[in-house]
């Protein structure tokens, strides 16, 4: 998850006044302050059946995909050319990510989704008739992710910054933000913010982290797996779209 340098600043001084409401937790040595509740998790995030202890529960049926849009603003300079395959080139349009070496397609599903069964398993059923199959295929197998699998996957994953020429106080918000989110859960925070204007971004994934940081371990592994299931679905739409980049 990158952001693209903001075309306005409203954000900023809200950016500015969360940072001296960030509260970091109990463990560090600072002293807690309160947090507000976040409200309950949508029902598609409950807890899995017994083989998946702590993931959201595959719904007995996938709805068909649709299309996601691409981002608003430009992609970030670190993906502007997307994922490449084994030989150095690029995988958009659904007739080449059929067709591609498998080496290629797992390469590309994993700056998907950092989970070598999740790739393997999406990479193993081709070809795909359209978008929608493969992005249904991509849902079922992050919905199928074992305790080990979402493990690897959030492993695979990394605390994004701002633009380099946001102001000082807004990557100061952002990296305390951060540290104190993965001193509590000890791995990066996943959001997905596709669908949201580029402007959006930094007060989402501050707000984001605000509440969720209320949450216990447990309540929080399944919130992040829903997330990672829905970036890594934005990510692989893009993929074969031809318009690579972190939604």
């Amino acid at each position: 998850m990158k952001f693209a340098h903001p075309s306005a600043t409203p954000w900023r001084a809200s950016i500015a006044l969360q940072l001296n409401d960030l509260t970091l937790p109990r463990r560090l040595p600072v002293a807690p302050l309160s947090l507000p509740r976040r409200l309950p998790v949508a029902p598609e995030s409950t807890l899995s059946r017994e083989s998946h202890t702590g993931l959201p529960q595959r719904p007995p049926t996938i709805p068909p995909a649709v299309r996601i849009p691409a981002p608003a603003g430009p992609a970030s300079p670190a993906s502007a050319h997307g994922p490449r395959t084994a030989a150095g080139a690029h995988l958009p349009g659904l007739e080449r990510f059929n067709t591609a070496a498998h080496s290629a397609v797992t390469a590309a599903l994993l700056s998907c989704c950092g989970s070598r069964r999740w790739a393997r398993r999406v990479a193993a059923h081709r070809p795909y008739p359209d978008l929608g199959s493969l992005l249904a295929a991509a849902d079922e197998a992050g919905y199928d992710l074992s305790t080990t699998d979402l493990d690897e996957a959030l492993a695979a994953e990394s605390s994004s910054g701002l633009h380099p020429t946001a102001p000082a106080a807004a990557h100061t918000a952002l990296r305390a933000a951060h540290a104190a989110y993965e001193a509590s859960f000890g791995h990066a925070f996943v959001i997905c913010l596709d669908g949201f204007h580029s402007d959006e971004h930094p007060d989402q994934v501050l707000a984001g982290i605000r509440s969720r940081l209320a949450n216990d371990p447990d309540e929080e592994r399944v919130v992040a797996a829903e997330e990672l299931r829905r970036l890594a679905r934005a990510r692989l739409a893009h993929v074969v779209a031809g318009r690579p980049g972190d939604p």
